[in-house]
């Protein structure tokens, strides 16, 4: 039994020396169990989970190769002539800059601009992908590789509502193409490599992480953008975005950028849906769409309740197109689509680019919610046909008109269509319905976007021309406890369906 000696009180310095020996013991133990845990809490990571790599150098090395710089000139009309200097009126020299300005003035000369990208290899025979941006309206278009190898390139086809273009060079030595990976499986957080020609430096490796997914950046009809914090600048657009095994999951498209320069939030096109588009350009030089026949708006948290719809999901079918899929597979303005061939529409956005990467002359379930309940209907997908774009003229807005009746719990006023209205409204003759003849500005239809000269096509999913229609499903609305009124609007802009609030004051 060892001996523990204590300390005199009126001895300071003197210690335990047992007890010192215990305490020391304890202190041991205590931290060998915190180092332990912290390396459990380092070395352990989720399932799945693929740590960071100690070096990105053999994987560039793999993939540098694989990615080419792309090179266009455009020749543009320059005027590199003297300004003509500002002189007061009744100038003596007023006469002398004219006359020199006549006699010595050049004439307008042409110049050749250049600009740079990135691009990448896509096969041996020589397919290089970009993004249509970079070769837009260039007059020659050169792809330099990764030995400085410049070989002329003719354009394969182009796409411009994914931005996705595809070259071909002929190769005087063996290619190395990528390989495509799975974008619908790259997570918030994974780490990918940007490989490409910023500022016009040649090849360039930038590191980061899968900042977001699914970002909308009002580019086109089918955003659907992976967000990174790896460097991407000006040059970088067309080049690939890889994961750790080297396979693309990306073309760099665009950046966010007061400055011009990265601050860490760059766009990159998912492949899984640049590579149907890459597919088509390299085998018909052009692009077939799915096509459903329809137009479409989201959701609201209103416009749910008021349709009995748990949740606000999908796309509501504000109108369908004559003669098109939907039409015939009896789709109806209302309804909202909640699922196409199997997946889950959960916004609106979703489901052009669902419809648009179907193959063309398929035919799918399209799963809909129709009167409080869900159907499904089969439907042979179209061709997408590009259509001109119509401009709209603002209709005039009057003080107000003959026969109107004011909707006071909508903050309108509605009236029947007559020729009149109609060609104060510029509302053309197969319109039907309620014109909107005044808006009270703090109504609820205005905090809605209606406006004077809209037109009210249905209520409650039912055609409405006369306002005592009107008036009958607001009060059938207002006795059920609705807290708002499901209307179809026809406007310059389109058919749209709108949930108005009711306003019981």
């Amino acid at each position: 039994m060892s001996r523990v000696v204590r300390p005199d009180a009126n001895r300071p310095g003197q210690r335990d020396a047992g007890a010192d020996t215990v305490t020391r013991g304890r202190r041991h133990a205590v931290l060998a169990t915190v180092l332990a845990l912290a390396v459990g809490f380092a070395t352990t990571a989720p399932a799945g989970a693929k740590t960071a790599p100690d070096t990105f150098a053999d994987l560039a090395e793999q993939l540098l190769p694989s990615v080419v710089n792309i090179s266009t000139t455009q020749v543009v009309e320059g005027n590199t002539g003297i300004e003509v200097p500002v002189l007061p009126p009744g100038s003596p020299f007023e006469e002398f800059f004219k006359e020199f300005m006549e006699r010595g003035q050049p004439r307008q000369r042409q110049r050749r601009a250049t600009s740079l990208g990135s691009g990448f290899v896509v096969d041996t025979s020589g397919h290089v992908v970009t993004n249509n941006h970079v070769i837009a309206d260039a007059d020659e278009i050169s792809v330099i590789l990764a030995d400085e190898t410049r070989l002329p390139a003719r354009v394969v086809g182009r796409d411009p509502k994914t931005d996705i273009a595809v070259l071909k060079i002929e190769p005087t030595q063996k290619l190395r193409a990528v390989r495509f990976g799975n974008s619908d499986q790259v997570r918030v957080g994974d780490w990918v490599i940007a490989i490409g020609n910023p500022f016009g430096f040649g090849g360039t490796v930038t590191a980061g992480i899968i900042s977001a997914r699914g970002r909308d950046i009002n580019a086109g009809l089918y955003d659907d953008f992976i967000q990174t914090d790896a460097s991407i600048n000006r040059g970088n657009s067309g080049g690939p975005m890889f994961n750790l095994a080297g396979e693309v999951v990306g073309i760099n498209t665009a950046i966010f950028s007061p400055s011009g320069g990265s601050v860490g939030i760059g766009f990159a096109i998912p492949v899984n849906g640049a590579k149907p588009v890459i597919d088509q350009l390299i085998q018909h030089g052009q692009v077939r769409r799915g096509w459903l026949g329809v137009r479409i708006q989201g959701v609201t948290d209103e416009i749910a309740e008021t349709l009995g719809l748990k949740g606000a999901h999908g796309a509501l079918v504000a109108s369908v197109m004559d003669g098109g899929p939907a039409q015939a597979a009896n789709i109806r303005p209302g309804d909202v689509i909640i699922e196409f061939d199997g997946k889950t529409v959960d916004q609106m956005r979703g489901l052009p680019r669902l419809v648009a990467e179907t193959e063309v002359g398929k035919t799918v379930d399209v799963k809909l919610w129709r009167e409080n309940r869900e159907m499904t209907v089969r439907v042979k997908v179209g061709t997408m046909e590009d259509e001109e774009t119509k401009a709209a003229t603002a209709p005039v807005k009057p003080e107000g008109a003959r026969g109107a009746e004011k909707v006071a719990a909508l903050g309108i006023s509605v009236a029947a269509i007559d020729d009149k209205l109609r060609q104060t409204f510029g509302i053309s003759g197969d319109v039907q319905g309620l014109v909107v003849t005044q808006v009270d500005p703090a109504g609820t239809a205005a905090a809605e976007g209606i406006k004077a000269g809209d037109v009210i096509v249905q209520v409650s999913k039912e055609k409405v021309d006369q306002p005592s229609q009107l008036m009958d499903k607001l009060n059938a609305a207002k006795t059920a406890g609705q807290r708002s009124l499901l209307v179809l609007i026809e406007s310059d802009s389109g058919m749209r369906f709108i949930a108005i609030r009711i306003d019981r004051g």
